[in-house]
């Protein structure tokens, strides 16, 4: 990032991440997402359209199922948050930390042209800023 050019979320955005698939069995789901040491994975269906967000807090309700029926049940798609709030790729990242403080999510899916491309957190945005005003 220069000091001139006000930086872009797809200049911060991760892109090697952990996804998942709406049909993925929720128990191994919550094994991937422990193994990989993630919060969090965004759900992708057969063409990479997002279709949802699996969190750590959607995995502790297919938990709380588990433990009063005494087994894991269902798959992705029963416990994601269908539709996310996305970010487009191209917003500046002053624009994005507003999202992101009006919004109790931590991690965003990225779009560019309406098509899956990264995530981005809060900490990405804030190392970015920081870096930026020095």
């Amino acid at each position: 990032m220069n000091g001139t050019a006000l930086a872009r979320v797809g200049d911060v955005m991760k892109v090697e991440l952990v996804t998942l698939t709406p049909e993925t069995e929720i128990v191994r789901a919550v094994a991937i997402l422990l193994e990989s040491g993630v919060s969090g994975a965004c759900v992708l269906d057969a063409e990479g359209e997002l279709v949802g967000v699996l969190s750590k807090r959607d995995c502790l309700k297919a938990a709380l199922g588990a433990s009063y029926y005494k087994q894991w049940g269902g798959t992705v798609a029963d416990y994601m948050s269908p539709d996310p709030q996305v970010l487009d790729a191209d917003l500046d990242l002053v624009s994005a930390c507003e999202v992101m403080i009006a919004s109790a999510y931590r991690r965003f899916p990225v779009v560019r042209h309406g098509r899956f491309v990264g995530q981005v957190s809060r900490t990405d945005v804030l190392r970015a800023l920081s870096r930026q005003w020095r």
